[in-house]
């Protein structure tokens, strides 16, 4: 049986609020990377409700033992923010999940660099991805590390916005995939850039041009 991508879009007003900052074409480059951190911050936050393992421990508090729900420190958690717009999610997200481990990742002549390691059996894995616009890019990477058994429920994908396209895209390849973004546009233009979208991510972000590895 196929399985329909799940796209969770979080009804918070302080996602709403920083993907309108991103929107704005106003939006100077140093609030644009804090409001990409913070979407960062809020989606990891969602994309860990129901995901991120605990244990229930017995503790000393100072007037009486109590029982408490803990992180499991026995359970590794890898980021991978694709480079270089991912970081700016990453900013964000590595606060709230600190002891993560991190891999960066980029497109180098269509193919992700950045995975030759293996990868633990048990890992949580976090794909930090700027915006879903074709998918073409996603879906390389999932593909990837669909061939070093992370799929499912180990795998979730934090993105600032997403397309209807795009979406349908990674869909149709990986319908067992979980995704967290603050919004969904419906369109993308003839160069396939979302439409209304955020701008071009990385040199907002950064504040100028910026060159990708060949």
């Amino acid at each position: 049986m196929a399985m329909a991508l799940r796209v969770v879009v979080p009804p918070h007003p302080l996602i709403a609020h920083w993907l309108g900052v991103l929107r704005d074409r106003h939006t100077p480059a140093a609030l644009y990377a804090t409001a990409t951190a913070e979407l960062g911050r809020w989606l990891t936050y969602e994309a860990l409700r129901d995901w991120l393992p605990h244990r229930r421990l017995l503790l000393d508090t100072p007037l009486a033992p109590c029982e408490a729900d803990l992180v499991d420190p026995s359970i590794p958690l890898l980021a991978l923010p694709q480079l270089m717009a991912g970081l700016g999610l990453w900013q964000g997200a590595q606060t709230v999940i600190p002891a993560a481990q991190v891999r960066h990742l980029f497109d180098q002549g269509g193919v992700p660099v950045g995975l030759d390691d293996p990868i633990d059996p048990r890992c949580g894995v976090l794909v930090f991805t700027a915006e879903l616009a074709d998918g073409e890019s996603l879906i390389r990477l999932l593909d990837q590390l669909a061939a070093r058994g992370v799929s499912g429920d180990r795998l979730r994908v934090v993105t600032a916005l997403a397309s209807g396209p795009g979406l349908k895209a990674v869909g149709e390849r990986h319908g067992a995939l979980t995704l967290y973004t603050a919004g969904i546009d419906p369109d993308l233009n003839e160069p396939g850039q979302i439409v209304p979208g955020i701008g071009p991510v990385a040199e907002r972000l950064f504040g100028g041009t910026v060159v990708t590895a060949p």
